[in-house]
């Protein structure tokens, strides 16, 4: 399975979806291409909006698996850091 997170404006998650690795394109293409198939199924299938990253259970891609409340850096999934 596929995992997608959306962003808000400031690039928080808000939201992670599962969507079918055939749908992605999976086996036959890898990352970076399912992110851009699964961007294109979630806005003109879905009818979702906004920004959506593919991110992974096991971490191979976008340096964690993106949690609610976690930051799309540009190239990476992050937790933030809470003061004290």
């Amino acid at each position: 399975m596929a995992h997608f997170a959306q962003l808000d404006e400031h690039a928080s998650v808000v939201q992670v979806i599962v969507i079918a690795n055939d749908v992605i394109g999976e086996p036959f293409i890898s990352f970076p291409e399912t992110e851009i198939h699964g961007q294109k199924f979630i806005s003109e299938v879905l009818g979702l909006s906004g920004e959506w990253r593919q991110t992974s259970y096991n971490a191979s891609f976008g340096g964690k698996y993106a949690g609610i409340g976690d930051i799309w850096d540009g190239t990476n999934f992050v937790t933030p850091v809470e003061e004290s």
